[in-house]
């Protein structure tokens, strides 16, 4: 989603940042904050992760569940852990509760847990936090670009048999995560769009002009971008499938992408993973068209509609 990468200057300190910076982080990105400090902690002192398991009665599964900011923190094993990692200091141990009491506050998407898959939470989490999301798409507008009829046209592809009032709710959650574009201190989105997905008729001819005009009208936003990747390219960098990066403002938060599955979803924050698929991402920037270019291509596209 984002053509060359971004320079990383002016972000903050990361441990001040995730303990001060209170649930404008968002409760995901505060989980993740905080199992990196214990990780830290742990390998710091050579505690194993079985060791540290069974300081809170549970499994070294357990701990890695919690250092990578899957799960929620129950108070008792957190006190437990800062024991055995030697933080003794009274203010110290209250800026680590503190933490992951803000961290376990539910996100306003809570209100759709039914409808939710806890992979698909997780991203909602982190999208709500970041500061930079890079996203490339061959088969649908991505979600954040997305009008309500053309949402409610790829939600009846796999929600056909729900009653109407459910499919409501998935669009209107479709429809809330596009507030943080227009919020103040939007994240930057930088979307690539494959051909393909415009020329696929979701909906019908109505709705797909409707999105192609939106898509026009949004990227005239300043923190959002939309290049078209054209057939006439040939083939591509991102052979892989559809993919996003999506980048913090806390400095010691590494970036993650997201790559969804039919029934799952892989989360990478390592950095074999992250340089490869951002060389990607920077190789698609390059071989799309412009974004002074696409709003002309995009009009093109409406009108064979």
């Amino acid at each position: 989603m984002m053509g060359i990468e971004p320079e990383r200057q002016g972000r903050s300190s990361g441990k001040r940042d995730a303990q001060q910076g209170g649930t404008a982080a968002g409760p995901t990105v505060l989980r993740i904050a905080l199992g990196g400090q214990l990780r830290r902690l742990r390998e710091e002192r050579g505690i194993s992760r079985e060791a540290a398991g069974d300081a809170i009665r549970g499994s070294h599964a357990k701990i890695s569940r919690l250092e990578l900011g899957r799960v929620s923190f129950r108070e008792r094993d957190l006190n437990d852990l800062l024991t055995l990692y030697g933080v003794q200091e009274p203010d110290e141990r209250a800026a680590f509760l503190s933490l992951a009491r803000q961290a376990n506050e539910p996100g306003w998407w809570h209100q759709y847990g039914d409808l939710l898959p806890s992979w698909f939470e997780t991203y909602l989490g982190l999208e709500q936090a970041a500061e930079i999301i890079r996203t490339y798409e061959a088969q649908f507008v991505p979600g954040l670009l997305q009008t309500p009829d053309y949402a409610r046209a790829v939600i009846l592809l796999g929600h056909g048999q729900e009653p109407a009032g459910e499919v409501d709710r998935r669009v209107a959650l479709r429809m809330r995560r596009q507030d943080i574009l227009t919020r103040q201190d939007p994240p930057t989105l930088w979307a690539v769009i494959d051909e393909a997905a415009l020329r696929r008729p979701i909906g019908g001819e109505r709705i797909m002009r409707g999105q192609i005009e939106h898509l026009i009208r949004i990227a005239e936003l300043p923190n959002v971008t939309v290049q078209l990747l054209p057939y006439s390219v040939g083939g591509h960098a991102a052979a892989g499938g559809p993919f996003t990066i999506v980048r913090f403002p806390e400095s010691d938060l590494p970036d993650v992408v997201y790559l969804e599955q039919l029934t799952s979803a892989l989360y990478l924050d390592k950095r074999h993973d992250l340089d490869q698929y951002q060389a990607v991402m920077n190789m698609l920037s390059v071989q799309a068209a412009t974004p002074e270019d696409t709003p002309q291509l995009l009009r093109e596209l409406m009108d064979e509609y």
